[in-house]
């Protein structure tokens, strides 16, 4: 099994510091290089997950390898990964939040999906303190994709 594979396969190990230095060390070869392009399937069968840390892992490699899309994968999978935005854990809907300004600056297509799913977010399923903290990661998600 090659490096890659060997961080590939971290991601899902069950051993969570592990599989976030995995996480890490791929999220900086996807700002480098098209690398890990190829295991983009990988990421979206992440999304299925039961755990919230692979989902977010998944979500996290989507968006970083979003430059790398010559196959309009994302596209075909947006609507999926939109979903996130109110993930039933509200750790996993903030990173996806967070990672949309990024798919729509290479992604530029997709603003309005991406836009409409932020605004139409129903935020009732997390506790106030919470949806307050989501609201503002909204905001600024919707912000930052004004400025693209």
């Amino acid at each position: 099994m090659s490096h890659m594979e060997d961080l590939i396969n971290g991601l899902v190990d069950q051993d969570n510091n592990k599989a976030y230095e995995c996480l890490k060390k791929l999220e900086e070869i996807s700002n480098q290089s098209s690398t890990i392009y190829r295991f983009f399937d990988a990421f979206v069968e992440m999304l299925e997950s039961d755990h919230s840390y692979i989902r977010t892992r998944g979500l996290r490699l989507i968006a970083a390898n979003a430059r790398w899309d010559i196959d309009n994968k994302i596209d075909k999978i947006i609507d999926k990964f939109l979903e996130c935005v109110t993930d039933e854990k509200p750790i996993t809907a903030r990173q996806c939040i967070k990672a949309l300004p990024t798919i729509v600056k290479y992604k530029p297509d997709l603003k309005k999906d991406v836009e409409n799913a932020l605004r139409d977010a129903n935020l009732s399923r997390y506790q106030e303190n919470m949806q307050a903290l989501i609201f503002k990661d909204i905001h600024k998600a919707l912000g930052d994709i004004e400025k693209i």
